[in-house]
């Protein structure tokens, strides 16, 4: 389901690379592959959510169990915030073509598209509100503004498709079946637009929100997230994996409002 781990956020970290270098390339388009854009950070052990082992010199000493570095933790996920952070900095139009599920860390990385365009029949939502996490690109409340930004973070309630337009949260909303080429039709119009005035209408429109603020309110996103993952709350609900199974723990926390995988059917 295109979780999260290094592997993942590097490679589209690369891609963007590629993108950005390629005189041939007029915009991009991200898409998940399979039945969902992506379902988040990967929450089973060993992800590449967690920092690699390092070695330790006498200025930094092996970590007695349930320390917490927030330094440390701070470096790790900022440095997929930063690599998320290059779609938004490539001076290239990119467009995330959203099908499935789109949740958790995986709305950090989706909203650092420049727009969205959303299958009917899928969902946005950030889940980790309700235990476990905060948005580290924190581009919820530039994209929507105060209102919808407290309705939607405090709760971590889902955002159907219909909503999302309505919002303001996503450009388009097509049948999945017509997604995929409406998507590369719509992106297919940028290359008849000079790279530089692309690039440069970016530039300008991302400046006005890096000034306000959005560089200092990720630094603190991302704080928050590693404070949040390490709560008396944070550490029991992550180890319920273990005594009632990865399933159930999401069960229980999404039961009492009955939205994503308990949404009626």
């Amino acid at each position: 389901m295109n979780t999260l781990n290094n592997d993942v956020i590097q490679g589209i970290a690369d891609g963007i690379d590629a993108a950005t270098a390629s005189a041939g390339v007029s915009a991009v388009i991200l898409r998940g592959a399979g039945r969902t854009f992506t379902a988040g950070y990967d929450l089973n052990p060993g992800d590449g959510r967690r920092p690699a082992p390092r070695r330790y010199d006498a200025q930094s000493p092996e970590q007695r169990p349930g320390a917490w570095d927030p330094v440390r933790d701070m470096a790790m996920m900022g440095h997929n915030m930063k690599r998320f952070m290059k779609l938004w900095e490539c001076p290239k139009p990119v467009i995330a073509q959203m099908h499935g599920y789109a949740l958790g860390g995986g709305t950090d990385l989706l909203l650092c598209a420049d727009l969205i365009f959303m299958a009917e029949d899928a969902i946005i939502g950030y889940p980790p509100s309700r235990v476990y996490g905060t948005p580290t690109t924190m581009l919820w409340v530039y994209r929507l503004g105060l209102e919808h930004a407290k309705q939607f973070l405090l709760s971590g309630d889902q955002i159907d498709a219909a909503t999302a337009l309505r919002i303001g949260l996503v450009s388009k909303v097509f049948p999945l079946e017509r997604l995929e080429a409406e998507t590369e039709a719509y992106a297919r119009r940028f290359a008849a637009i000079p790279g530089n005035q692309l690039a440069l209408n970016k530039l300008l429109i991302n400046q006005a929100f890096e000034n306000m603020g959005l560089r200092t309110t990720q630094m603190f996103g991302t704080l928050f997230d590693g404070i949040t993952r390490h709560t008396e709350e944070a550490l029991r609900w992550q180890e319920s994996f273990r005594t009632v199974g990865f399933r159930e723990t999401i069960r229980r926390r999404d039961a009492p409002f009955g939205d994503y995988g308990e949404r009626p059917r």
